[in-house]
């Protein structure tokens, strides 16, 4: 087995004795070829990995009785999977950048399966909490894999592939409650769970036969310091500082939007059973599906751009719930596609445009994007919940127009080509074309290195081989070279 010291090593094995496919190993010289196939593969691994953390939700009446326990008991799971996935993405997801993705995939599936193996058999509460609350701490596999999808995918791809993946991790949040309540109906409460250890085993077996090695980026680092250079871009990178305001308001009314519409259906004018009300998820799912076309579009436009179409139609759609989601049905069902089609496309143009801050550092940029997600969905339901009761449905649809506007706001104070650390203004001009803006700045530094002298443009040359490349950067930052035509990626750090 060759050392793994250097990004560039091949290793054969994983974990000092399993046996790497050899199509699957790392090799520089032939970087693997990230297709229809391995995108959807990933986004398949997505929803049923993060139907984990929904699939209590449907059960806690069922749980209560098997338990011999009250509402109010049960009624702690789904915190405790909450909790446990908030510690996951700043604990565990961070390894991204530090390890090879393939082995940290393959070792936090294969617990979450077996953990999952115990809920599914135990018959005490107390267990099921904890294997609840750790179960929670291992969801983490879609944060893991959209950043591996973004250095896997051609550039030119990236917001597609990165799309794909959103797409499955959404449609694993909408479609565990609908699993979860139909099979509950049917079944005992545990074959819910014998079901999510048949699918993790079957994304277990899968992602060791078409997962592909990839070096990790960052071995001058250690876990503290990763921890730490997290923790410093949260305050000092004004890109992603944006963007995670930005995930927090969009989060907070789409979690406000799906709590509140049950009590909206479930009461006049409507009076929808509750089975009815849980076909609107399948309406939701066909807004789902539509991401990955928004992604293809994405990667034609800068995502300051795609971000600020995606906040305007989100305004057009909560108008539409404002105006008429308690008058008339066909306006919760258009408000329900278009706000779904549209959050989705913002996530993905702010995920495009935060991973390509730092190329070495994307899994700790994806878990402060998605912590900022967390947030949001715990201020929509507490908020969103309390104005509805109180004030009624109408109130609930304004809190989210109000939310709308403020990230309409913090969009604008900054421009679509700022520089890394310029906080607010307009710079570099309003292009919007990603191909126009690509092809001027290959032409800058075409023209720059004409001008140069020649001993300088060799100093610069050699600095970025010895990957001296502005030492006041955070050493976990990289550059990216990318060579379309041969599909090549050399990391620098």
């Amino acid at each position: 087995m060759t050392s793994a010291s250097s990004p560039t090593a091949t290793i054969t094995v994983e974990f000092g004795f399993l046996p790497i496919p050899r199509n699957l190993r790392y090799d520089p010289k032939k970087p693997h070829h990230f297709g229809l196939v391995l995108n959807v593969a990933f986004g398949f691994a997505s929803t049923f990995t993060v139907a984990n953390l929904y699939y209590c939700q449907p059960l806690l009446i069922q749980l209560s009785i098997a338990f011999n326990v009250s509402y109010s008991e049960v009624s702690r799971i789904p915190t405790l999977v909450q909790a446990g996935y908030a510690i996951g993405l700043v604990l565990i997801s961070p390894l991204g950048d530090l390890l090879r993705r393939r082995q940290l995939i393959l070792c936090i599936v294969t617990i979450s399966t077996s953990l999952t193996i115990g809920l599914a058999v135990t018959n005490k509460l107390a267990v099921f909490e904890a294997l609840t609350f750790l179960v929670g701490v291992v969801t983490v596999t879609p944060q893991i894999l959209i950043p591996l999808a973004a250095d896997l995918a051609p550039e030119k791809r990236r917001a597609s592939a990165i799309s794909v993946v959103l797409a499955g991790l959404l449609f694993g949040v909408l479609i565990a409650r609908v699993l979860a309540g139909v099979i509950a109906e049917f079944q005992s409460w545990r074959v819910v769970y014998y079901f999510a250890i048949g699918v993790q085993a079957l994304v277990l077996v899968g992602s060791y036969f078409i997962l592909p090695d990839y070096p990790s980026k960052n071995n001058d680092l250690t876990y503290l310091k990763i921890l730490w250079t997290m923790a410093k871009f949260a305050v000092t990178e004004p890109l992603l500082i944006q963007a995670c305001l930005l995930n927090l308001g969009s989060s907070a009314c789409f979690s406000n939007f799906w709590v509140t519409l049950t009590f909206l259906l479930g009461g006049p004018p409507y009076d929808y059973s509750t089975l009815v009300i849980g076909l609107f998820g399948l309406v939701g799912m066909f807004g789902v599906m539509m991401g990955p076309l928004i992604g293809r579009t994405i990667d034609r436009l800068v995502p300051w751009y795609a971000s600020l179409v995606s906040i305007l139609n989100l305004i057009v759609f909560q108008a539409v719930q404002l105006g008429a989601g308690g008058i008339n049905v066909a306006a919760v069902v258009i408000a329900v596609i278009g706000l779904d089609v549209f959050r989705q496309s913002l996530q993905v143009s702010l995920t495009t445009a935060v991973f390509g801050i730092s190329v070495a550092a994307r899994s700790r940029l994806n878990a402060l994007m998605i912590l900022s997600i967390f947030i949001g969905q715990v201020t929509g339901t507490a908020v969103g919940t309390n104005l509805f009761v109180r004030f009624g449905w109408r109130a609930a649809a304004a809190f989210s127009m109000a939310f709308y506007a403020w990230m309409m706001v913090i969009l604008l104070l900054r421009g679509p080509h700022c520089k890394r650390y310029t906080w607010f203004g307009y710079e570099g001009g309003l292009e919007a074309r990603k191909k126009v803006v690509e092809e001027q700045k290959r032409l800058q530094q075409d023209k720059a290195k004409d001008d140069d002298p020649p001993s300088l443009t060799q100093e610069k040359e050699k600095g970025g081989e010895n990957g001296d490349v502005d030492k006041k950067e955070d050493t976990s930052v990289g550059v990216e070279m990318i060579d379309e035509e041969k599909g090549k990626t050399d990391l620098t750090s």
